[in-house]
């Protein structure tokens, strides 16, 4: 089964507008931006991500589930 956390289609809506239904889009940013969590973590376990003045982290598990941690 693929995974949502790596796999865009996974997630999509049976609309097939390609994207998940929680994603929400403003109109003159045209669709949300797919960052693929292989070029984020690039190898590593975990990487913090840096959101106004909060540290989170995102984390692949050792079944590779992504979690976010703030």
């Amino acid at each position: 089964m693929p995974d949502p956390a790596t796999d865009p289609a996974a997630s999509a809506p049976a609309s097939g507008s390609g994207r998940p239904d929680s994603v929400a889009t403003d109109p003159a940013q045209g669709e949300p931006r797919v960052l693929r969590s292989e070029d984020l973590l690039a190898g590593r376990a975990e990487v913090l991500i840096g959101h106004g003045p909060q540290t989170y982290r995102l984390r692949r598990t050792l079944t590779g589930k992504l979690i976010l941690t703030k």
